[in-house]
């Protein structure tokens, strides 16, 4: 675990964290030390906007299985 004063440590982590790739990962260190932000931040926004579009995938599924069993308990009864 990294240290409060370890800025790096602290954004390696979070990065892990946030389920950044490898690569990812190693992109965003590299701008963050070369004080890059605009940068770092169009790579981190794209990098929550996939994450977002999974939360949604995934919501449309539970929709559809929720509908399913619904359904099949209407049925039942």
């Amino acid at each position: 675990m990294a240290e409060a004063s370890d800025v790096q440590g602290i954004l390696y982590q979070n990065l892990v964290d946030a389920g950044c790739d490898r690569e990812t990962v190693q992109r965003c260190m590299a701008l963050s030390q070369c004080g890059k932000t605009p940068e770092l931040l169009r790579l981190l926004t794209g990098h929550r906007k996939a994450l977002l579009d999974t939360v949604h995938r995934n919501q449309k599924q539970l929709d559809c299985l929720d509908y399913l069993v619904y359904q099949t308990e209407k049925e039942q009864c």
